[in-house]
């Protein structure tokens, strides 16, 4: 054996163990982020529909309702039945939120154009969640489909739908790309409200690992995502959300941004630019749904407004 063999063996002899051991330490790493970034902080309700009732004087007829999801699992929410045989919009959360943050949003839009109103919690989400772990979108619009197809279940006292015609629905950044994800696939959406919307799932891995270490850095995004494939058996995939918009047809639009210090801003905007027709931008709002939750009863009712005028103009 030539002596340059023999030294490159000592030498892989030598710094073989500290490889080893970096290799273990990334691989514990990013166990450790993607076990944590798929099941979003939980807490308990910021308000019910019973809690809501007291403290508004006004009954809320809100019910708990569930439903099962294409994949054998079930899916949750609070559901206000509008008129009989009217459009119905489903409210979604975004990542790290659930139901009780858009109560007072379900209520305004139940009261005001007296239609059927669903809110889920999205899967990972809420207190006690039956499913435990968040997709980051990749599941969660097939979610919103079967949510569709339980409205598509109510009945009236007469025994006619509950909901006939066009639907609607709105999202805040994980909710803006299942609601688009939805529509893609269900053209009976015809009115879709995005706030704060992602470019793709990737977005929303980086934007939760930031949230999670503190820091940027792109060799652990990279390990996460990878991650989460092969912890979700391939289930994970990130399309675009401009690829889901360039599939949509004669579904009306209203995109929501804040101003030049929001992290969703510039996807937001370049959505905009991806879809068949007209859609309407609320750029620089002084307020975007991720901080509705902060928000004064005045700074919420300026953002409930538009909402809920464009769903009532799109749906009618």
């Amino acid at each position: 054996m030539s002596s340059r063999r023999r030294l490159a063996r000592r030498i892989i002899r030598a710094f073989l163990p500290i490889i080893l051991v970096v290799l273990g330490v990334f691989v514990a790493i990013t166990i450790w982020i993607v076990r944590d970034i798929t099941r979003p902080p939980r807490a308990p309700y910021l308000v019910t529909p019973q809690t809501f009732s007291r403290v508004t004087d006004a009954i809320v007829k809100a019910k708990d309702v569930t439903w099962p999801n294409h994949d054998g699992t079930q899916g949750r929410g609070w559901i206000i039945r509008g008129a009989d045989g009217a459009p119905a919009i489903i409210l979604l959360h975004g990542y790290g939120a659930d139901r009780s943050y858009l109560l007072n949003l379900a209520v305004k839009l139940n009261e005001t154009t007296s239609f059927t109103v669903l809110w889920p919690d999205l899967r990972g989400h809420g207190e006690n969640p039956p499913v435990n772990r968040t997709l980051f979108g990749a599941v969660e619009g097939d979610d919103v489909t079967a949510a569709i197809d339980y409205l598509h279940t109510l009945k009236t006292t007469n025994g006619k739908p509950q909901v006939a015609g066009q639907l609607g629905v709105y999202g805040t950044e994980l909710g803006a790309y299942a609601a688009l994800e939805a529509a893609q696939r269900y053209p009976e959406v015809r009115a879709l409200v995005l706030d704060s919307a992602p470019g793709s799932p990737d977005d929303l891995v980086r934007s939760a690992i930031n949230e999670k270490t503190g820091m940027s850095n792109a060799l652990l995004q990279r390990l996460a995502r990878w991650g989460i494939k092969i912890y979700t058996r391939g289930k994970y995939q990130s399309t675009p959300s401009c690829e889901l918009a360039r599939a949509l047809h004669e579904v009306r639009v209203l995109l929501v941004t804040g101003g030049e210090g929001d992290p969703w801003r510039n996807s937001a905007l370049g959505l905009g630019k991806c879809f068949n027709g007209t859609v309407e931008v609320k750029k620089d709002a002084p307020l975007t749904g991720i901080s509705l939750p902060a928000s004064t009863g005045e700074q919420e009712e300026a953002y409930d407004r538009p909402v809920i005028e464009f769903f009532d103009k799109a749906l009618r």
